[in-house]
């Protein structure tokens, strides 16, 4: 189980498809907490180079990756709750994200699943194609790093639901001050 700060940050993380956005947005509402969408941080050359369909570099994840880890030491800096979306597909990029406070809730589905619901999402600026290179990219987080697995088998209210109370995050310890 992952250990839960009393004023934690989330990055809801796993390849496109997976519902980091659905998920992440219902979380915050639910929580009251900040919350930012990690797509929204990524500079406009690597949104134009994945809409082209073409797989981001390390080279090009480096700056959007400083852009997350940024956003997150503001709020564990300030003692402030938040939850950040991010694919955070490879341990490196976790490792430039990590911190004291930081939980990373892996949403965890199989290719055939992820891949029904990208075929079905639409004006998303990463394409459908793209999702096999993020399986390949993928590895799971390892017993170091400070996470929960939440299968993508339930519907979105039922997954914010199952990580809040994973997390014990209804308590008064884990909400805003």
């Amino acid at each position: 189980m992952a250990k839960t700060a009393q004023h934690p940050v989330l990055v809801i993380m796993g390849v496109s498809g997976s519902g980091k956005s659905t998920v992440a947005g219902l979380l915050a509402g639910r929580l009251g907490w900040d919350f930012a969408e990690g797509d929204d941080l990524h500079p406009a050359s690597n949104v134009a180079k994945m809409h082209a369909g073409q797989p981001l570099t390390d080279e090009d994840r480096w700056p959007w990756l400083e852009s997350i880890a940024g956003w997150i030491r503001r709020h564990t800096e300030s003692g402030t709750p938040g939850v950040v979306t991010c694919s955070a597909l490879k341990k490196r990029y976790r490792d430039v994200l990590r911190g004291e406070g930081v939980v990373f809730v892996f949403l965890d589905g199989s290719k055939d699943r992820i891949s029904d619901r990208l075929a079905s999402r639409h004006g998303h600026f990463m394409p459908p194609a793209l999702l096999e290179s993020q399986f390949e990219a993928l590895e799971a987080p390892t017993e170091d790093e400070n996470f929960i697995t939440l299968s993508v088998s339930l519907a979105p209210l039922e997954e914010a639901q199952e990580i809040i109370d994973r997390l014990h995050l209804g308590s008064s310890s884990a909400s805003r001050p």
